[in-house]
């Protein structure tokens, strides 16, 4: 009897320990503004969170920051308890992101659109100007009054980078356009602010312009609802936004923020995960525009085929997309 108790008992021990052993690894997001509901740069980033959930039974947790001061509060919280890797959305999270990695060193980290060196942290970068060169290069040839249109959100190097990609593929296909260019704010209240992305966006189509491209997170909303009123074409971002008003978005400029997220946590689950700066771009499909049934009745095959031969050329190295990160 006693042997028995004892077997049991044993097996009990083992059973925890064997428990222990696969559970599900632990992943903690942390969104910059907007939150998953923006339909552009957050909401990528959750879907390539919950595609890692599906695909590698991992249990995941996501949460907004009610403001600034609450980055470090909520990145902190998931290092002290048993996350096992903690993503930060946004080149806002930068700071709080190195600041809390120096403190948990044990963690792993990683963080979208910033660099933070340190040998726990991963920084997932993005060759924004190779897409918005693009999305330039086919609004100037879906114009037809010689005018467009950017809205940044936030007005910071990273948007410029945007603007300067945009404004160059334009300029590549009509050398003489005209681009008119405005940004939301100074803060990152700039990211959610579709009212005001509206007011930009009506006041670029009433002076003229034919097509708008917003970089501005959820104030990108206000862009489509001004499109559809003054009948004019958009440019989404980030996420594939052409089903938002179909027949008004020319095309979306994909950033491929989930395959990022994704990529981080399938490294995480092989043992594979490393620090460093992971950089996405055309050659690598981390960036390009949509093509779908949404826009197929307003890019036509030749518009269509000259993106894609100017796709090759920035992939072979014939065109040098001009990058505002070299200008500073």
């Amino acid at each position: 009897m006693r042997m028995f108790t004892l077997a049991l008992a044993l097996l009990a021990t083992s059973s925890v320990s064997f428990s222990q052993a696969i559970a599900a690894p632990k992943v903690g997001l942390v969104f910059d503004k907007g939150g998953k509901d923006d339909k552009s740069f957050n909401a990528s980033a959750w879907r390539g969170l919950q595609q890692a959930r599906d695909e590698l039974k991992l249990e995941i947790k996501a949460v907004e920051a009610a403001d600034d001061n609450a980055f470090e509060t909520l990145l902190r919280a998931f290092a002290q308890k048993d996350f096992d890797l903690i993503i930060g959305v946004g080149i806002a999270q930068a700071q709080a992101v190195k600041k809390i990695a120096g403190q948990f060193p044990a963690k792993k980290f990683a963080i979208i659109d910033a660099e933070v060196q340190l040998p726990n942290v991963r920084s997932i970068l993005f060759e924004e100007h190779e897409g918005s060169y693009l999305a330039g290069a086919l609004a100037a040839m879906a114009s037809k009054s010689g005018k467009i249109g950017f809205i940044g959100g936030m007005d910071v190097p990273l948007i410029r980078r945007f603007q300067m990609g945009y404004e160059a593929g334009a300029r590549k296909v009509s050398p003489h356009i005209k681009v008119t260019s405005n940004y939301v704010g100074v803060s990152t209240e700039a990211w959610n602010n579709p009212a005001k992305g509206k007011e930009l966006a009506l006041s670029q189509y009433d002076a003229g312009a034919d097509v708008v491209f917003s970089a501005a997170g959820a104030s990108g909303m206000g862009m489509f609802d001004a499109a559809e009123e003054r009948k004019k074409l958009a440019v989404g971002v980030d996420s594939n936004q052409n089903w938002v008003k179909p027949g008004r978005v020319l095309t979306s400029m994909l950033k491929r923020v989930d395959q990022g997220v994704l990529m981080a946590c399938r490294d995480l689950v092989a043992g594979k995960f490393s620090a460093g700066s992971v950089r996405y771009g055309l050659k690598n499909g981390g960036i390009d525009v949509a093509m779908d049934e949404f826009n197929r009745n307003i890019v036509t095959q030749e518009m269509a085929s000259r993106i894609a031969a100017l796709k090759r050329e920035i992939i072979a190295g014939k065109i040098q997309v001009p990058d505002y990160y070299k200008k500073q």
